[in-house]
């Protein structure tokens, strides 16, 4: 195995991109080769590893966007010494400029978040989306060859980057089949008894940081009020994540009188249990280039509604397309899916457990072997 240096902010298991990446550092790790890993922070089992070598970046008072310059600096010195040693690269966006392989995980050309709270954490976004635009376009353009984790967002790098199409190429995340495992009705049963929740209701599970609005939970929240004002709706809604938003949600709920139907989990480690205890995992996000905990989800055997336009939901076969929002804006639409799924949500289990056996088959490690393999195979020609 030749040399690999990987760039990216994070190598842990909490996080979508940070999970992948440390997904691929793991597999390489096992393979026996030289594995730097340039980072602001790696999971303890990575330095397990004798052959990973760990070059630790700051991150000045602990802001990803203070640490950028150093880790794109620390990232193209190690990159350039891999590159002359025959080795390989692989950054994530525009984390580090190297004629490398650029693995993205989200495309800032795509979306902008919009700026909550006071007037200089909005301008903070404003200036940060710039940035992360204009750093992400220089180094994918630089890059040899681009890895895209959906369709979708292959088709978001093309337009705002303008590279040429053959350089670019789709490779969907992998999954974790022992941690996200299909959930057995004795499974269920035993995470609603511990974590508290009664068995007479059906449960919804909202995951999603409440700082802005891309994971849609304003939509959602209009729809859930909606629902909740008829006698019928029997669900109840669990909202795991925490955010700058979080406090002014949850005193909306009560002005509501919503307190009853929805609780604030805040930020969980424990996505298996929550997930084996629901009964529907709902996404509204209006952007997600792929979207992991969808997947993840799906995996446990959750049916799980999300936006059509999140890259996950390529995956979903057409007998699934009840589970697709059109428009994430569109709180009538997100009644009308929930109404449906609650009506049919037996007769779409056979499909949900079909796509779920196909999504744990696909595992990290066979995920990280194609990606070796694709990088290898462009390298000869």
């Amino acid at each position: 195995m030749r040399p690999y240096t990987l760039v990216s902010g994070d190598f842990v298991a909490t996080g979508g991109m940070d999970r992948a990446n440390l997904a691929l550092a793991s597999y390489l790790a096992r393979q026996g080769g030289v594995v730097r890993v340039v980072a602001h922070r790696v999971a303890p089992e990575l330095l397990a590893y004798s052959n990973v070598r760990f070059i630790r970046v700051p991150k000045p008072a602990n802001a990803y966007l203070l640490g950028e310059p150093l880790l794109d600096a620390a990232g193209r010195y190690w990159g350039l010494r891999t590159l002359a040693e025959g080795g390989e690269v692989v950054v994530n966006g525009g984390n580090c400029t190297v004629p490398g392989v650029n693995w993205i995980h989200y495309v800032h050309a795509a979306y902008a978040s919009e700026g909550t709270g006071s007037v200089v954490r909005r301008l903070k976004t404003v200036a940060s989306h710039r940035y992360y635009r204009y750093t992400e376009r220089r180094a994918i353009r630089r890059a040899r060859l681009v890895i895209a984790n959906a369709e979708r967002t292959r088709e978001h790098i093309l337009k705002a980057t303008g590279i040429p199409p053959e350089r670019v190429h789709v490779l969907y995340l992998g999954s974790d089949p022992e941690r996200f495992r299909l959930t057995t009705p004795e499974e269920r049963h035993a995470a609603r008894a511990a974590l508290g929740w009664p068995e007479t209701r059906k449960v919804a599970l909202f995951v999603g940081a409440l700082g802005d609005r891309r994971k849609g939970f304003d939509t959602l929240f209009e729809a859930w009020a909606r629902l909740c004002a008829r006698g019928d709706w029997d669900v109840e809604l669990k909202v795991a994540g925490g955010g700058a938003q979080r406090e002014a949600w949850e005193r909306e709920v009560r002005t509501r009188g919503l307190g009853e139907r929805i609780q604030f989990l805040g930020f969980r480690k424990d996505m298996p249990a929550l997930m084996a205890a629901a009964d529907l995992l709902v996404s509204p996000t209006r952007y997600e280039s792929y979207g992991l905990g969808v997947h993840e989800a799906l995996c446990t055997g959750l049916p799980a509604l999300v936006s059509r336009a999140a890259g996950v939901a390529e995956r979903y076969p057409p007998a699934l397309s009840a589970l697709l929002l059109d428009d994430p804006d569109d709180s009538g639409e997100l009644v009308r899916r929930l109404e449906a799924w609650r009506a049919q949500g037996s007769a779409l289990a056979p499909h949900v457990a079909e796509l779920s056996a196909t999504l744990r088959a696909w595992t990290w490690d066979r995920m990280a072997e194609e990606m070796v393999g694709l990088l290898e195979r462009a390298r000869r020609r």
